[in-house]
């Protein structure tokens, strides 16, 4: 079956805080661009139940109906948006081609903001509780455990720096790492050990999460294994932070964009321009470029910039759709 071609000057990849906002300022900056929206409508943030720090939402919304509100706010000023999910790229053609299933889209400028996905563990009763006591941030959702025992697993930046900000909020924490080594950086490790001596952070090494129990509301008990004496035991938690860090979508981009552990690469300059790529025309923004911050609030404000630098590409190009 021949596929449907779609041409535009613009073309967003993704549907999370980066892309709708890309979406809204490149709108009302008159480029009617095209949104695309992958396989997660409204992205990793749509998944969050439970969200207390967005500006002026000072009564906590879902991740859910925070992103139906970017969905309408992007419609609003006339975005089209297509529920498809891009397989295949070509970015060595000019316009560049972007193949669905049943489309081929060509474009003369492109923003990619397709997000990340946390790492899992991977064990069978983790899915389950996604979203229901399980959480991959723990600057976003700390708050709720308030004078509560949680744990968090990992060994890594992230795993210890969520561990010492939830030492300020939770009654107990406990640090669960597989090996006896950590990734973290010294300075990290020095830091923890010093909170854990004065707080309240019971520190596992070389343990692992075998089983995540819970009822139809949160999680209460996770069972760990020690990998040295091979016993088990339960712990009794209102949350397990996952802290074993995060995969940007960008496989589809692989060998086509410079990257750099996973992440897309981006000319960073005093003049702006802070989102173009190794690719002329191509633009990137939020986590699959942020390795660092991997907040909604700095995904959406790296899709205005993005907006803003695809907006004086194209307005220096002559031969546009």
């Amino acid at each position: 079956m021949k596929k449907k071609i779609i041409k535009n000057n613009l073309i967003i990849l993704g549907s999370g805080p980066a892309g709708y906002t890309a979406s809204i300022y490149s709108s009302r900056a008159n480029l009617n661009p095209i949104l695309i929206t992958g396989n997660q409508i409204g992205g990793q943030l749509s998944t969050t139940d439970k969200i207390e720090n967005w500006p002026s939402e000072h009564n906590m919304i879902s991740g859910k109906n925070l992103m139906k509100k970017f969905y309408i706010h992007s419609k609003k000023f006339g975005t089209k948006i297509y529920k498809e999910n891009i397989i295949k790229v070509n970015f060595e053609s000019y316009p560049i081609l972007l193949f669905s299933e049943e489309k081929v889209f060509e474009t003369f400028s492109l923003i990619i903001a397709t997000g990340s996905k946390p790492k899992k563990l991977g064990i069978k009763s983790e899915k389950k509780f996604i979203g229901k006591g399980i959480s991959s941030c723990a600057l976003c959702d700390g708050f709720f455990y308030k004078n509560k025992i949680v744990a968090i697993v990992g060994g890594g930046n992230s795993a210890l720096e969520s561990a010492i900000y939830l030492s300020k909020i939770v009654k107990k924490i406990y640090l669960i790492h597989r090996r006896n080594t950590w990734k973290a950086e010294k300075i990290l490790v020095y830091r923890l050990f010093k909170v854990a001596k004065k707080k309240n952070i019971k520190i596992l090494l070389n343990y692992e999460i075998k089983k995540i129990y819970g009822n139809s509301i949160t999680i209460n008990k996770l069972k760990i294994k020690s990998k040295k004496t091979k016993k088990y035991k339960n712990i009794s938690v209102a949350c397990l932070f996952v802290s074993i860090g995060h995969i940007p979508n960008t496989n589809l981009f692989k060998k086509k964009l410079k990257m750099e552990n996973g992440y897309i690469k981006t000319n960073y300059s005093r003049h702006g321009n802070f989102t173009s790529t190794s690719v002329t025309g191509i633009f990137a923004a939020g986590d699959v470029v942020d390795h660092v911050y991997k907040q909604a609030i700095t995904a959406s404000s790296s899709g205005c910039m993005a907006a803003i630098d695809a907006e004086k590409y194209l307005s220096k190009i002559k031969n546009i759709i």
